[in-house]
């Protein structure tokens, strides 16, 4: 079974430079704060013991992103993430973001399950792998056909 996790962003004036349109990092931002909720409210994975407690951090090691129209302060845009793998160590994700049947962007990022003590990747660990079943792709083998 494959699923999505959206969420609907407004553009707000911080996001935007002075013409009044999305200013592209801001749209980096708002992935990353879309794959923490994702984490919390799709997962139900507590992202922020993940980073402190458990010392795993998720970061981006590839990253392609196609800005289709710009988006203006004061629209909202639907975020929808979806995964397209599931690996070992690493999570392929693509993040749309459309607004009045328009697409605005789509950004596809591959993120590295990784130890902060050793700076190393490591497995997917288990209760998030567990979690990603849901929204693992039909194609994609087993997430614990990784884990032997």
């Amino acid at each position: 079974m494959s699923t999505t996790f959206e969420r609907p962003v407004r553009i707000r004036f911080s996001h935007c430079d002075p013409a009044g349109i999305v200013y592209f990092p801001q749209y980096l931002v708002m992935t990353n704060v879309l794959v923490e909720d994702w984490f919390y409210e799709g997962l139900h994975i507590d992202y922020a013991r993940m980073i402190g407690e458990r010392r795993t951090g998720l970061p981006i090691v590839k990253l392609d992103c196609d800005f289709s129209r710009p988006s203006r302060l004061g629209e909202t845009i639907l975020l929808a993430l979806s995964v397209t793998r599931v690996g070992r160590s690493s999570l392929g994700i693509e993040i749309h973001g459309h607004c009045d049947g328009e697409t605005r962007f789509c950004a596809k990022q591959v993120l590295v399950f990784m130890s902060f003590e050793t700076g190393e990747s490591i497995d997917i660990p288990g209760d998030i792998a567990s979690a990603l079943a849901a929204f693992a792709p039909s194609s994609s083998p087993s997430i614990e056909a990784h884990r032997s």
